[in-house]
Formats: structure tokens, C-alpha cells, sequence
């Protein structure tokens, strides 16, 4: 997310990072239920088409990817065909940094007033441990075919000069 914040200053594309939609939907109906899940995905997609098919430029999209779940792939792939599919470039980019350090960003300050649910910093970093143990959330030498995409091992890069490289490397400007 906060590089994708990074990007939205550099390009003017507008970010829309996975949590918007689970901060709206999850006071209501817990993301942890499947009617909150469900809630969630109705609502992206909905945003997605909506832009997809409206005359801006594109949006960032941010979204942990768990390469161990099949329906992670065929989601983010249904995404970007809902934008290619209508004459548009996707563009993909893999984060990648060691559990250290995503714990340490879990407690920012940008973090926490983007995701309201993450205030709960032990709660949180259970979610985020756990997480690691049983999901893979970078993918190995090749999986990702996609002709645009790009991995940055950003655990000890800043996020401006992680998205400097996405915009330079898809001449975003």
C-alpha cells in the first residue's frame, strides 16, 4: 500500500488498496466470515468494472497474493482481464521482503490510518505470523508469465525509489 501511494504521486493513478474495501464491510459484517468475504469481493469488482469501463487512466491495485491458493491466481488474473478486456495494460508488480521488516511496516504510521483493523498491533501481527507459516506470498523463478511485470526485493529499499523503478520500468510517466 504505501508504495502504491508512492505511485499514485508520480503517475496521478488513483489507489485502490485491498483494505478500502475490508475497512468499509468489515464493522458491519466480519472480513473473517464468508458473507463478509463475499460482501468484499462484490464491492471490488464492482469498483474495478466501473473503472475499467469509465475514461480514466487505470488504478493501482494492491493485494497480498497467496501463490499456494489456486483461486488467489484466477482472481488477480479475472482483475486484470476486467481492464485488458477493455483495451487496457495491466501491469504487475511483486513486493518482496523478509517477515522482519513486514512486521516492523505493520506498525507505521502511514500503515495504521490507512488500515484501521491493523490498530489492533498484536492482533495483527498474529494474522500477519500466521499468514507466513501457512501461505507462500512470492512466487518461484517463472510462475508469473504475465509479458508486464516485474519483482523488487524491497525489504531494504524505500518506498519512493521502489515506485521510481515500477514507473520508470513501465514508463508510467
Amino acid at each position: 500500500m504505501t508504495v502504491g501511494h508512492e505511485i499514485e504521486k508520480l503517475t496521478g493513478l488513483k489507489l485502490f488498496h485491498n483494505h478500502m474495501t475490508i475497512e468499509l464491510v468489515h464493522p458491519l459484517i466480519s472480513y473473517g466470515t464468508d458473507e463478509g468475504r463475499q460482501l468484499v469481493q462484490r464491492i471490488r469488482n464492482d469498483i474495478f468494472q466501473s473503472v475499467a469501463q469509465s475514461d480514466s487512466a487505470g488504478i493501482i491495485f494492491t493485494f497480498l497474493w497467496n501463490f499456494d491458493s489456486p483461486s488467489d491466481g484466477e482472481y488477480i488474473k479475472g482483475v486484470a482481464n476486467m481492464f485488458t478486456g477493455n483495451g487496457a495494460e495491466a501491469y504487475w508488480v511483486e513486493l518482496e521482503a523478509d517477515t522482519d521488516t513486514r512486521l516492523e511496516r505493520n506498525r507505521t504510521e502511514h500503515r495504521l490510518a490507512h488500515k484501521p483493523s491493523k490498530r489492533n498491533v498484536e492482533w495483527s501481527e498474529k494474522i500477519l505470523k500466521d499468514s507466513e507459516a501457512r501461505s507462500r506470498h512470492n512466487s518461484t523463478a517463472g510462475e508469473v508469465t504475465e509479458k508486464n511485470y516485474i519483482r523488487i526485493n524491497n525489504t531494504d529499499v524505500p518506498p519512493e525509489e521502489v515506485a521510481k523503478r515500477v514507473v520508470e520500468k513501465f514508463g508510467l510517466i
